[in-house]
């Protein structure tokens, strides 16, 4: 039991190994993020029958930038900081 559990860890560490990007290309996904819609403002009525499909594509980005150890929730800041308020705590 506990080598085929490494068996499967390895697999997944493997996986998420080979989702790491380089430098250049996780910066590009981080401005291309920018100009993405957020999840709450992709509805049926605003897109139509795709909207799955585009709620399929944002939550993709999203996880491979948690792969790459980057907060989707912080990129629009990291991309455009002189368009982000500054916080005061």
């Amino acid at each position: 039991m506990g080598e085929v559990m490494s068996n499967q860890m390895r697999e997944v560490m493997s996986e998420v190994n080979s989702d790491k990007m380089s430098e250049s290309a996780l910066n590009a996904l981080k401005i291309a993020f920018t100009y993405m819609p957020k999840s709450i403002e992709v509805t049926k009525y605003e897109y139509g029958d795709s909207y799955q499909k585009i709620l399929d594509h944002i939550e993709t980005v999203r996880e491979i930038l948690l792969i790459n150890d980057v907060d989707p929730e912080e990129v629009y800041g990291e991309v455009n900081p002189e368009s982000t308020p500054n916080s005061t705590y």
